[in-house]
């Protein structure tokens, strides 16, 4: 029973943890739309995705599978940095980064029709971008399963260096920044604004101050992980009502 009870936990955590994903992936996705510079997570994929479709020499992955492989060179890099402390349970990391990329290319194909035209709505969008973001990572933080790639290499230069990982996080962030306008030099021989943007300054502030205003109000949602569903007794509870009403 008790291992039963266990597996349905890891499930019902787990499709929560899919739905922060997803929302996560949209707040990226609207970012990426606004045209004003897309999240730091998305940088130097949407670098070397426009690269590939322009036929720049880069393979013309998407920008969901882009995301993925950087996503496999930060777990490599933690397994470098940690070496024998690195647990093999954080392996489940390219999982996380695989179902990322997917709804991330997902999200992307659904805002396929969002043509902004006016500054207003690229800022409507800038805005909202940020806001999903936040959300989906706050919702995702709390579902309490390994971190995204993208927070487990800082975790773990952390770990070995001692600097606390705000610091080596806002450190991480600043280097893709710049790797992604090296990217934009490299591939297209001038800067690309919106690829790297104002967008992605704002992004790099505002999405921490929505991650910590949401944060302090997600006991509901801890309420919501911790919740038993019982299967097996909605539908046994389903049969007799209908039984009782022919």
């Amino acid at each position: 029973m008790r291992n039963k009870k266990l597996l349905i936990s890891f499930f019902w955590q787990h499709l929560w943890l899919l739905f922060s994903l997803f929302v996560m992936t949209l707040g990226v996705a609207a970012l990426v739309r606004s045209n004003l510079g897309s999240s730091v997570i998305s940088v130097l994929p949407y670098a070397f995705q426009s690269a590939g479709a322009g036929g720049c020499g880069v393979p013309s992955f998407t920008i969901g599978q882009y995301t993925y492989l950087m996503n496999v060179l930060l777990v490599v890099g933690q397994i470098a940095v940690l070496r024998r402390q690195f647990e093999m349970v954080q392996f489940f990391q390219l999982l996380i980064g695989f179902v990322f990329g997917m709804l991330l290319d997902l999200n992307m194909l659904l805002t396929e029709g969002l043509v902004l035209t006016e500054l207003w709505q690229q800022v409507c969008t800038l805005v909202a971008g940020c806001i999903i973001l936040g959300v989906g990572i706050s919702l995702e933080v709390h579902c309490g399963s390994v971190t995204m790639p993208g927070e487990g290499f800082p975790a773990a230069v952390s770990k070995v260096t001692g600097f606390s990982f705000p610091k080596v996080k806002i450190a991480l962030d600043i280097v893709m920044v710049l790797l992604g306008i090296l990217a934009c030099f490299l591939f297209f021989g001038a800067w690309q604004s919106h690829i790297v943007g104002v967008g992605t300054l704002v992004s790099m502030v505002a999405v921490g101050l929505v991650v910590r205003f949401v944060n302090q109000r997600l006991g509901w949602f801890d309420k919501v992980l911790t919740y038993q569903p019982g299967f097996r007794r909605y539908i046994y509870g389903l049969a007799r009502y209908k039984k009782k009403k022919n």
